[in-house]
């Protein structure tokens, strides 16, 4: 799943570090979330797009198959 994660934070001149105190998760679960290597679970998707006033789908996009 791709996403625009770090997009975002940097346009709200936010470090992982910041970022991860607002969604109350890791630094590393951050990394990983904006490297792809993590997929959010559903609860943290929605406190993800709530967090950037946006919809889940605007923050991440499956894979093509």
């Amino acid at each position: 799943m791709r996403n625009d994660l770090a997009d975002r934070r940097a346009a709200r001149g936010w470090s992982q570090g910041r970022l991860a105190e607002e969604l109350g998760v890791s630094r590393q679960t951050v990394i990983s979330l904006e490297k792809g290597r993590f997929d959010p679970s559903l609860p943290l998707a929605f406190r993800i797009a709530a967090l950037f006033d946006c919809r889940i789908e605007d923050v991440f996009t499956p894979d093509a198959s």
